[in-house]
C-alpha cells in the first residue's frame, strides 16, 4: 500500500485564548497543498520502520506513523508491517507534515485491512495523535476552531491562482511560538474575511504568530517581503512557521531561483 501524505497551509491564524488544560484555542483556515511525502507498507514477520529523504530526528517509535499503527493495533488485530516513509515535507515549517503522515497511516490501515472505520471514528483516532491530524482525514478547506479539531467546511476562492512556498534553513519550535504569542480574538470572523478577493487579504488576514516569530527570525520576515516584491497578491507564514507562502495570479516558477539552496521550495497551480 502506497500513499502520498500532503501538506497544508494556514490562511489566517489567531490564538484566541489559553485553555485550563494548558492548550490554546485558535481560529484558522486549513488549506491542503500538494507538497507530499511518500508512505508505504507491506506485511512482514516483524514490525520495521525506515525513513529516507529529509532526516527525521528522535526515536522512530515517537513518529506519528508508528503511533498511528500502535493506536489501531490496540483495538484491532493488525499484522506486523515493514513501513517506509520518504520525507519531503520539511519539519518545523508549519506545514503539518508529521500530522499528515499519521492521519494517512490511519486511513491506509483502515482501507488495507478492512477495519470498517467511519470517517467520524477516524477523526476520533486522529485527534488522539495530535491537534492537526483530524484535518488530514478530511483534507479539504475547513474553518478550524478549538485546538483545531472543530472543523467546518469553508469555501476559499483561489481558482486559477498559483502558490509558492518557501522554507528557509531554520526551524521554529511550535512550543516556543505558543509561549511567545499573546492570545487575541480577531476583530472580524475569518470566514467573512476570506470571502474577499485574495487581492484584498493583505493587512486583513493575519497570522498572529508572525509578530513574535519575525522578531526571533528576521529572515522569515524577509521572505514574506520578497514574495510581495515579486508580485504576490498575498503572502503569509504558515502555522507557527517557518515556511512562508505567496499567492500569485501568474506562475511564479521563474521566481524559485531567487531562493537558492538550502531554501526548500514548492509551487503549484491551485
Amino acid at each position: 500500500m502506497i500513499a502520498f501524505p500532503n501538506a497544508k497551509i494556514n490562511i489566517g491564524l489567531h490564538i484566541t485564548e489559553k485553555r485550563p488544560d494548558g492548550f490554546h484555542n485558535l481560529e484558522t483556515v486549513f488549506f491542503p497543498v500538494g507538497w507530499s511525502d511518500m508512505l508505504e507498507f507491506v506485511e512482514s514477520e516483524e514490525i520495521h520502520f525506515t525513513t529516507s529523504g529529509i532526516d527525521i530526528a528522535g526515536d522512530p517509535e515517537s513518529n506519528l506513523v508508528m503511533k498511528a499503527y500502535h493506536l489501531l493495533k490496540k483495538d484491532f488485530e493488525l499484522p506486523a508491517l515493514r513501513i517506509h516513509l520518504h520525507k519531503q515535507i520539511p519539519h518545523g515549517a508549519g506545514l503539518g507534515g508529521g500530522s499528515s503522515d499519521g492521519a494517512f497511516m490511519l486511513q491506509m490501515l483502515n482501507k488495507t485491512f478492512n477495519l470498517k472505520l467511519s470517517e467520524e471514528q477516524l477523526l476520533s483516532y486522529a485527534a488522539v495523535l495530535g491537534s492537526d491530524c483530524p484535518f488530514f482525514i478530511l483534507n479539504k478547506p475547513v474553518y478550524a476552531t478549538g485546538r483545531g479539531e472543530i472543523m467546518t467546511p469553508v469555501e476559499v476562492r483561489l481558482n486559477d491562482m498559483f502558490i509558492l512556498l518557501i522554507k528557509p534553513p531554520v526551524e521554529v519550535s511550535t512550543a516556543k511560538a505558543f509561549r511567545l504569542v499573546t492570545p487575541d480574538k480577531s476583530e472580524f470572523p475569518l470566514p467573512a474575511l476570506l470571502r474577499l478577493p485574495a487581492q484584498e487579504w493583505k493587512g486583513k488576514v493575519i497570522n498572529q504568530f508572525e509578530r513574535s516569530v519575525f522578531q526571533q527570525y528576521p529572515e522569515i520576515s524577509e521572505i514574506r517581503k520578497r514574495l510581495y516584491d515579486l508580485g504576490a497578491v498575498y503572502a503569509s507564514m504558515s502555522g507557527s512557521g517557518s515556511c512562508v507562502f505567496g499567492l500569485f495570479e501568474e506562475s511564479p516558477v521563474n521566481y524559485i531561483s531567487v531562493f537558492p539552496t538550502p531554501f526548500l521550495t514548492f509551487s503549484q497551480k491551485i
